[in-house]
């Protein structure tokens, strides 16, 4: 692929690991990395006002150099027309699925704390409007938009993974992680 672009969307179906890619693609490549669950959650897990996240990713998008880890419907027009390259996720049900129900579960037995210090609850697990519900909410609009996206002459680049070790052969094409940030 060359030179990774300065505008990069990774985006993909919830509980595919966008958040890792994205760290791993800027530990390589020295872009920014905005997650953006740190902009749209406040501690409690109380939503942050729609038009407060329009604009403080407006404000991450205005710039030259970034990398976010997702783009919501509610301000996807603000990051698709600045992004030169979108790395999509677009793997199994089931796989993205088992990442998230245990990601869940683990987060809810070990009280790790996620974006803004919120922590998992097993009453959040089973409630209606839980992350796993919202998984198969919006599986098929986001897998479908992915591949719209890759199929069409218009708009950004798109790199659509379906495994993860092809991402993984990618991210080796973008370098080593630096060795002040290896664990």
């Amino acid at each position: 692929m060359g030179a990774l672009p300065d505008r990069v969307l990774v985006y993909g179906v919830t509980g595919s690991g966008k958040s890792t890619a994205a760290l791993a693609i800027g530990a390589r490549s020295g872009h920014p990395v905005t997650l953006v669950d740190e902009l749209t959650w406040l501690p409690g897990w109380v939503a942050v006002d729609t038009s407060v996240q329009r604009e403080q990713i407006g404000e991450v998008v205005a710039g030259e150099r970034w990398l976010l880890d997702s783009a919501y419907g509610a301000w996807l027009d603000l990051v698709l027309p600045r992004a030169e390259l979108v790395v999509g996720l677009d793997y199994p049900r089931w796989l993205s699925l088992g990442r998230l129900v245990r990601r869940t579960v683990s987060g809810a037995i070990t009280k790790e704390p996620r974006c803004n210090g919120n922590v998992e609850t097993w009453r959040a697990i089973v409630r209606r409007d839980s992350i796993l519900v919202w998984h198969f909410r919006s599986f098929a609009r986001k897998r479908t938009r992915m591949r719209a996206w890759a199929a069409s002459p218009d708009g950004p680049d798109v790199l659509l993974f379906r495994r993860p070790r092809d991402l993984e052969a990618w991210l080796a094409t973008l370098g080593p992680v630096p060795v002040d940030e290896q664990r």
